[in-house]
């Protein structure tokens, strides 16, 4: 009986004693550690890819943002700020979601099919409300709408995909530049720009494919809008 005892004693020490050994290594030790690597060689990085204008954050070099105007009574959707390069939609995980506008709880794609809505494989301005060829034609009507602006007139065939589809995440940072050309002309009207500071304004924040070949070039849209803030104020 005594070294029953004296053996469960002995065996509830030994795990007492791993269980603390393991949670000061595991727990306090090696998150040290790497929080200590991560901060000195990846810090832009391990902070969340901060982006700074006037010295404060303003948001991530990895997350898209919305340049709405203030809700009017009534509004549930909010219209975009023109005087902005505008970021590709953000539907994310669709009308129903909490992530329609870039709120930072869910990410996700719609979900739904290339030719959802479409009728005989077209979309067309019969395409049930929700849908995706419904989100797209009028995603597609509002680009030609707010960017033809004097003598500029964007044609359907301008648009690229990204003007008019969110991403599979939801909440992509960046555009292409073809879409970001296509909205120069407004936000040099809008801001008493020249379309030439504008573009190059555009071409100065494009970067190119990741170590030239993968990917696609991009464009930061907040990073480009913090350019355009500071060029405007000089003017």
């Amino acid at each position: 009986m005594n070294n029953s005892v004296t053996n469960t004693a002995r065996l509830l020490g030994a795990g007492l004693r791993a269980l603390l050994v393991l949670t000061v290594v595991c727990g306090v030790i090696y998150p040290l550690a790497v929080t200590g690597v991560a901060q000195a060689l990846f810090h832009d990085k391990a902070n969340g890819s901060e982006i700074k204008s006037e010295g404060k954050v303003v948001g991530s070099s990895l997350i898209g943002q919305r340049y709405d105007l203030p809700l009017k009574k009534g509004q549930e959707t909010a219209e975009p700020d023109l005087k902005w390069f505008q970021p590709r939609p953000s539907n994310g995980l669709g009308a129903n979601s909490v992530n329609t506008q870039y709120k930072l709880i869910l990410s996700g794609a719609t979900n739904l099919s290339g030719d959802n809505g479409a009728t005989n494989g077209k979309c067309t301005e019969k395409s049930e409300e929700g849908t995706l060829c419904a989100q797209v034609l009028s995603a597609q009507n509002a680009v030609i709408k707010d960017n033809s602006v004097g003598d500029y007139k964007v044609k359907k065939s301008d648009i690229p995909a990204d003007a008019v589809t969110s991403s599979g995440s939801g909440l992509d940072p960046a555009i292409s530049p073809e879409y970001a050309d296509l909205q120069v002309h407004r936000i040099a009207q809008k801001n008493g720009l020249s379309v030439a500071q504008v573009d190059k304004l555009v071409d100065e924040h494009t970067d190119g494919r990741t170590l030239g070949f993968m990917g696609e070039p991009t464009v930061n849209v907040l990073e480009l809008n913090i350019a355009l803030k500071e060029l405007v104020a000089k003017s």
